[in-house]
Formats: structure tokens, sequence, C-alpha cells
């Protein structure tokens, strides 16, 4: 999800359909000039971002899952020009600006959440497409978080420019399936991300760590196998949270609203498995879970509204999109 400046809202759908609902909840038609997506498993279309100077340019950021040759996909971002209309809109001058190297086989683990920093780079979040050795293979950008410019260019202060190529996107790896990633109100980035049996993770994200998928995790391979934990490794960097049995991430944001005034500055996780909202408190570098709520269905996606009102995605068909606010006696 995404809100526009005008308050409405841009909505992906897995299947490749890009939506824009009204404060009424209104859907309207699909826009076009969206990229066909390789729809199938955990791929298709993914997340979507508003360039920073959106109001100016209309630049709007897409990931989504392409095909390559033979039986390997992987995921991409492409931006374009969005035009509004009354049914919808159209995307326009679509290019596509980063991709997923290598491509692989197999619908898993793909990743491909969208940020934009103060400064205008955007960071992109890349699974490791379950095949584990790829988080630490550095000529890979798979199980990594990337770091580029707005229109897919590699900034020179990233932590392995001088290396040339594929490498000097990443900004951190040794990560599985980063679902979520979010600055906190220092600027400080964290990122949330499935474990393998056990062992989800809310890591803080520092430039050029590596945080030791395949080689540590807190949870076990689902065929039984262990996985050494991160405190047999210390030159990995530990999760500042880890949740056995799990919560199954699917979503993340950092709350710096006004309406729930007792929860600024704390972070959102949208639960699949564990069918929660989790609230998070940080601490510095430190953080917690302070509460779960109850939602009662597997939650994709969470994102603060204008009005600083909670906006959820139900996950799978008949899903809802929710809007939370306060009761009048409190933020519960």
């Amino acid at each position: 999800m995404a809100f526009l400046p005008d308050g409405r809202l841009l909505v992906t759908e897995k299947a490749g359909r890009l939506l824009v609902v009204d404060g009424t909840g209104n859907t309207s038609q699909p826009v076009s000039g969206v990229p066909g997506v390789d729809y199938g498993g955990q791929g298709g279309l993914g997340d979507v971002a508003l360039h920073p100077d959106f109001a100016r340019n209309g630049l709007v950021y897409l990931s989504y899952v392409e095909a390559g040759e033979g039986n390997t996909r992987g995921a991409a971002v492409a931006r374009g020009v969005l035009e509004l209309a009354d049914a919808g809109g159209s995307l326009s001058d679509v290019e596509v600006i980063w991709r997923q190297d290598p491509k692989v086989s197999g619908r898993g683990h793909y990743g491909h959440r969208l940020l934009f920093d103060d400064e205008g780079h955007l960071f992109i979040s890349s699974g490791d497409r379950q095949k584990f050795d790829p988080a630490q293979d550095m000529s890979g950008n798979l199980g990594k978080i990337v770091r580029l410019y707005d229109d897919g260019s590699v900034p020179q202060d990233n932590p392995f420019h001088s290396e040339g190529g594929v490498t000097a996107e990443i900004w951190s790896l040794g990560h599985r399936n980063p679902l979520g990633i979010a600055f906190d109100l220092d600027g400080q980035l964290w990122n949330i991300e499935m474990g393998p049996k056990g062992g989800d993770e809310l890591n803080r994200i520092v430039r050029g760590e590596n945080y030791g998928y395949p080689v540590v995790s807190n949870g076990d391979h689902y065929s039984g196998k262990a996985i050494p934990d991160h405190d047999t490794r210390p030159e990995f960097a530990a999760p500042a949270v880890w949740w056995t049995p799990v919560i199954s991430p699917g979503g993340f944001m950092i709350y710096d609203g006004a309406l729930f005034s007792d929860w600024r500055g704390d972070g959102f996780i949208a639960g699949l498995s564990s069918e929660s909202l989790v609230r998070i408190e940080f601490d510095g570098d430190n953080a917690r879970e302070a509460e779960r709520f109850d939602m009662g269905k597997r939650m994709r996606a969470v994102l603060q509204g204008p009005s600083g009102a909670i906006w959820m995605l139900e996950d799978k068909k008949g899903g809802r999109l929710l809007r939370l606010t306060p009761t009048k006696t409190g933020n519960n």
C-alpha cells in the first residue's frame, strides 16, 4: 500500500493488479500500464512506493516478479509516471531500474520491499529465493538489502562500491526473506524477516553488516537439520528480537503519527500465521515485543495513514482493507 497526496490509496494485488482506493473504500478499475508479472507461489506484484518528489514528477515504483530464461525468475523494480483518472489511471514511461541477480528456479522468498530515505536513496529488500547460500555470495544480490539512487544507479558511498557490478549495490547481507523495512524516528533502518523453522528476526540494519543467514539462525531447517544459533558466531550481527514460535511477518512500519500518541516511535508488524498485529518498543539499539493484537486473519501489510490511523490488509481471497483508530478511552 501507498498513500497518494490527495488521501487516496494505491494497493497492489499479487496477481498483478494495481488499484486506487478512495476514502470511502471504493476501488477503481485496475491501473493500466503495470508490467506483466510471473504469478505463482509467493511471486507476483509486490510493493508500491511513491517517489519522494511525487507531487512534481508523478513517479511510482513497483516491485514484481518477472520470468527469465528456462524455468527461472526473479524480482524486479520498475518505475513509471502515474496519471490518475476517475476510473483509476495509467502508468506511462515505465522502465526497469533493478533486478535480482541471478534469476533462479522456484517461486519463494523474493522479499522485494521498497523504502526511500530522506535523501532520496531507494532501499530494496531482496530475499534468498530459498537457495540459502546466495545470502552470503557477494557476486549476487540475493539475500541482501540494496541501496540505490532513484534511477537505479549506485551511490559511491555504498560499502562495497569499489568492487563494482552487482556487489556495489549491497548495503547489508546474510538475510533470508526480508518482508519489511522501515526507519525509526532517529533515522535508523530496521528490517523484519521470516526465519526458517523458528527464528523470525527483527534486525537493526548497519551499513556493510552481515546478518549470518544461512550460517546462523535461531531457527532450524524445515527438514529438522539444526542451524547453529547466533550466539555461536559473534562475528555475525544478531537480531534485536527473534521469535520461536514464529509470527510470520508480512509487513512492517514504524509509527510517527499523533493519533495513537502513546505509540509514537513504536514498530508494528503484520503477522501472517500469527494472525496478529505485533507492537514493538525501541530503546536505542534494542527492541522488544510490547503487545500483540489478535486480528483473527492472516495480515499481509500495515501502513500509517495521513491522519495517523493504522491501515492493514488481510491476506488471501476475501481479504479486507482495515482502518484502525483509537477508542475514546485511549489507544486500545
